[in-house]
């Protein structure tokens, strides 16, 4: 190169080196600036050793910026997040798989339920005491509904409107309304009591929770032209569903080919009736039940809900965005309910009810019950609860203002007091204790005692109910002539006679059924009530006194009994010791009525009294009737045997009448229980409506 280009380079300093920008790129020159530690030499560079040293330095910036002091901060805040994307995958994936399955599936597919029929009540004789008929029930599902609150509301407007048999409106506005300020637009028609029901119903639920995708109950028992009316227009309607539900109706027949529809009648109380579930109830019925569905409140719809119903059947459905079925993609067919056919006498239910009706209209008094049982398996063939009421009230839907009447009567008409009324049972329990007396051989059948009148235990007096008393007296006279005396004596003792003693009183008395249900297939059935002494004095704080084991051997004091068990205990008497469960359902039926179960008499108790014991007691039960407190009974066609009571309960109040007895007498078809509150006596008033009952059935059958 020529010495002029070495003079007009320009010098450039890099990396501490100078060089001259025209000069040979791979010669090393002296310059002024010190690099390295090569004495007192300087380089110069070339581009390619200038890269070279800018690309090292490059290399201690980077290094220098990952301080791994600080890269452990990054990764643990890493790995916490990492952890925390994974807990709630497995919260979502796993946890709650089957929610949000649920909720997926849900806006693809739906099931429709195929409701069964309800399964049938009939008498013994087969009439029929129940009938299905249409239930059109209106629902939504929440989650369906228009989101915008304006357009779903004037909905539910046009709902209610149409549910309060008001005119319906256009409702084109419902599909085509998107926006807000159309909305506004919409003329809003007078919101009604309906309207307000439904969405304060509505507010309840949270959309997209899982209760907005089921189905929300609106109405029911709706009547056949709304229900029309409400079909046309569903396909306007996104969320809205119209399902056909079975009702029951209650029936009375008149004869084999026709029936009424019952007004007020005990058979209310057997049959009880349907209802709309309740949330509660949902809980454990089981999955196969849903939130519109109708179930057994009372009765023997109660009882046997789970027979009566059936099992549903399914069509699963594919649907589109807004609800609409679009093709069926399978079907199970609905399972039928069974029947039931009762041992009651449809007859001599009626007839008794008549009778006991006519009594009390007379006496001006409206609360009785009687109970009526074949004494051979336990079968109940007529059962009396008065005062009673309409059923059917209660299947349609009954109003609040309706309920509040029941609730306000004294006299209780939804109250089934022949299984759950208690009452001191006066002297029907004294065949108890006279058979236990006579077990233990406190007594003979010739053990006599006199009665002057009652007994004196210091100051304290105990008197039989007739004054001057009834002279020397055993134990088939002191049943007939229900002689308190005697059963002092036999019940707690007198100076040198020991008694049964309180522990032999509550010996038999739950030997014969007292203090426990019977198991009577209806819910509901009381106990009663055993007086003990350690009863006493844990809630009386009061020790246990002679005089408490008198009145409790002549069914007064502390001791309580439903009519059913003293019908029960009349029972084994008349059979000979054989305690019986009572039962109102003698057969399950398919829906032809081909028997699918009996119902076998069921043994509580048995073998606790010898026969002798027991027919020493019916003989005098027997003479009740031929010479004692019920001799009105001799008209009956066949002879009958029982006991009157007389059962004090107020010092204000009359006290209550009662009678239990059967018939016939040597071979018992029927055991029969009257109790007639404050009906004064049982000789006067309760013993009339057992004859009138028994001579109606020994006419008629």
């Amino acid at each position: 190169m020529s010495a002029n280009f070495f003079k007009n380079t320009k010098k450039n300093r890099i990396g501490g080196a100078l060089r001259d920008e025209h000069e040979d790129p791979f010669a090393i020159k002296e310059g002024k600036f010190r690099f390295g530690q090569l004495k007192d030499s300087f380089y110069y560079t070339d581009w390619t050793e200038q890269s070279f040293l800018a690309d090292a330095g490059r290399k201690g910036m980077v290094s220098r910026s990952f301080d791994l002091d600080k890269l452990k901060y990054f990764i643990f805040v890493a790995l916490i997040a990492l952890l925390l994307l994974l807990g709630r995958a497995f919260w979502l994936q796993v946890v709650k798989n089957d929610y949000y399955s649920s909720l997926s599936e849900s806006n693809r597919r739906r099931a429709e339920v195929i409701e069964p029929k309800r399964g049938i009540i009939y008498a013994a004789d087969l009439r029929p005491l129940v009938r299905n008929t249409a239930n059109f029930v209106l629902y939504f599902r929440p989650i369906d509904l228009p989101k915008d609150e304006l357009i779903r509301d004037n909905l539910l407007r046009q709902i209610s409107r149409i549910l309060e048999g008001e005119p319906a409106l256009n409702d084109d506005i419902f599909l085509t309304v998107a926006d807000e300020s159309a909305a506004m637009s919409i003329n809003v028609v007078p919101d009604n009591a309906t309207f307000h029901e439904l969405k304060e119903a509505l507010s309840k639920i949270k959309l997209g929770s899982l209760e907005s995708y089921q189905p929300l109950f609106a109405a029911a028992n709706i009547d056949y032209d709304k229900a029309m009316l409400i079909t046309l227009k569903l396909p306007n309607w996104p969320g809205v569903f119209l399902s056909t539900k079975i009702r029951r109706e209650y029936l009375l027949p008149t004869s084999a080919s026709s029936s009424v529809v019952l007004g007020e009648s005990s058979l209310a109380h057997i049959l009880g009736y349907t209802g709309k579930i309740a949330a509660e109830e949902m809980e454990f019925l089981g999955r196969e039940y849903s939130l519109i569905d109708y179930v057994g409140k009372t009765g023997l719809e109660y009882s046997y809900e789970k027979e009566l119903k059936g099992r549903a059947g399914q069509k699963n459905l594919e649907v589109d965005a807004l609800g609409r079925q679009k093709k069926i993609l399978n079907e199970s067919v609905a399972i039928n309910g069974y029947n039931l056919q009762l041992s009651l006498d449809l007859d001599l239910q009626q007839k008794t009810e008549e009778v006991v009706q006519a009594y009390l209209r007379q006496a001006n008094l409206k609360r009785a019950s009687v109970i009526i049982i074949n004494p051979n398996n336990g079968a109940v063939l007529a059962l009396v609860s008065l005062p009673a009421y309409n059923n059917n009230l209660f299947a349609r839907g009954i109003s609040q203002e309706e309920y509040n009447q029941f609730l306000d009567d004294p006299d209780r008409p939804l109250f089934n007091r022949a299984i759950n009324g208690e009452f001191p049972s006066g002297s029907t329990i004294k065949p108890l204790f006279a058979a236990a007396a006579l077990q233990e051989k406190i007594i003979t059948e010739t053990t006599s005692f006199l009665s002057t009148g009652g007994l004196r235990l210091g100051e304290w007096f105990f008197p039989d109910w007739k004054a001057g008393g009834h002279g020397i007296t055993d134990v088939r006279q002191a049943l007939a002539q229900s002689v308190n005396t005697f059963f002092y004596y036999i019940g707690g003792g007198y100076q040198n006679f020991q008694g049964l003693g309180v522990s032999g009183l509550v010996k038999y008395s739950r030997f014969f059924g007292l203090g426990e249900s019977s198991g009577l297939d209806l819910p509901g059935e009381r106990a009663g009530f055993v007086p003990t002494i350690a009863w006493k004095e844990q809630v009386k704080d009061e020790p246990w006194y002679i005089g408490d084991t008198y009145h409790f051997a002549i069914g007064q004091g502390d001791v309580l009994v439903t009519p059913l068990q003293v019908a029960n205990y009349t029972v084994a008497i008349a059979n000979g010791g054989t305690l019986y469960g009572p039962h109102l359902v003698a057969k399950i039926l398919n829906e032809d009525n081909e028997t699918v179960e009996e119902i076998a008499p069921r043994v509580i108790n048995s073998g606790f009294i010898d026969q002798h014991n027991l027919q020493i007691v019916r003989e005098g039960l027997r003479q009740t009737v031929t010479r004692g407190s019920a001799q009105s009974l001799q008209t009956v066609p066949v002879a009958v045997a029982g006991k009157t009571g007389t059962a004090q309960w107020s010092t204000k109040k009359s006290p209550h009448a009662w009678f239990t007895g059967f018939a016939p007498y040597d071979n018992p078809e029927v055991a029969i229980t009257v109790l007639v509150e404050e009906g004064v006596e049982g000789s006067t008033m309760a013993v009339p409506i057992a004859r009138d009952i028994l001579t109606w059935y020994f006419r008629n059958r």
